[in-house]
């Protein structure tokens, strides 16, 4: 697997996601990465979910959906 196809980028080589990752690892550090992902990940859920009309379920643990 040479390269990774994103259909709003074109092809992305080995060194291209090593300098994004070496970015990303001097902005953030690597102890928020993790949350940052899980962050982004959910934010893609919600947005497909959104996008299907499907209501997503609240979580328990979530701060901002305080009842």
């Amino acid at each position: 697997m040479d390269q990774v196809q994103l259909a709003f980028i074109g092809g992305l080589g080995l060194p291209e996601v090593l300098v994004i990752g070496t970015i990303a690892i001097l902005l953030f550090g690597t102890k928020k990465l993790p949350e940052l992902g899980k962050g982004l990940a959910r934010g893609i859920k919600e947005f497909k979910d959104g996008l299907k009309g499907e209501e997503a379920p609240k979580d328990k643990d979530d701060p901002s959906q305080k009842s």
